[in-house]
């Protein structure tokens, strides 16, 4: 078992990204192949300290490092972007059973770094039982936002919004503000000097704990009816 506090970012895996982004092609990336899947074991291996640190305090599905990681190569077709490789190393976290909702994420990019969190895309379902929950009592969920740990972590909620209330609920209802979100993230982004230090990885699971709030409120929501019975 890999020890957490001997596990930290290279900055090889930055040089070799860096380099991708300037030769974004097959030719080029088959040459340097072997320095790919060396950067990438590397990867794997915070994933796996990642995963054990997690784990710790959250039931997790996903079973490695490995399999965390997300595949480099871009799925082009339907993009106007035609590159055929990611600039970044990212990967997720799932949480285990039906009755632990939300997922983690980490994104591993020279000036694009962060450690995520929340709701990408959540069904109509699950959409309209999380905003009847706020517009009964918005309460709980505003604590949690207006908390000191999740502001000095997450800043603020993060997602895409509906310009004005959704359908079926009030345009001047206390909460519209949260009532127009159409997803739930929480993201912190860190600078390359941050993502390199000895402490990133520490950094990144104490971010991961700071999101167990908003977690469980969700969870809540999501997995029992108004009078609190499983569903």
């Amino acid at each position: 078992m890999t020890k957490q506090n001997e596990v930290k970012i290279a900055h090889s895996s930055f040089d070799f990204l860096a380099d991708l982004k300037k030769n974004n092609n097959r030719e080029w990336f088959n040459q340097h192949k072997n320095i790919f899947i060396r950067e990438s074991e590397k990867l794997e291996a915070f994933a796996d300290a990642l995963l054990q640190a997690l784990s710790v305090h959250d039931a997790i599905e996903t079973l490695s490092g490995k399999k965390a990681l997300h595949r480099i190569y871009r799925d082009s077709r339907f993009s106007k972007d035609k590159t055929p490789y990611k600039t970044g190393w990212s990967g997720n976290f799932k949480r285990a059973t039906k009755f632990r909702r939300g997922g983690y994420y980490f994104h591993i990019e020279p000036g694009n770094n962060f450690v995520a969190g929340g709701f990408w895309g959540p069904n109509n379902e699950d959409l309209k039982r999380v905003r009847d929950d706020i517009a009964f009592d918005p309460a709980p969920l505003r604590k949690i936002l207006g908390s000191k740990s999740f502001i000095k972590t997450f800043g603020a909620l993060k997602g895409e919004q509906l310009k004005s209330a959704p359908k079926g609920f009030d345009a001047k209802h206390e909460a519209v503000d949260l009532l127009r979100y159409k997803q739930y993230l929480l993201i912190r982004p860190f600078s390359d000097d941050e993502v390199l230090s000895a402490d990133f990885l520490e950094q990144a699971n104490q971010t991961y704990k700071n999101m167990r709030p908003f977690f469980d409120y969700m969870s809540e929501v999501l997995t029992t009816d108004i009078n609190g019975i499983v569903l």
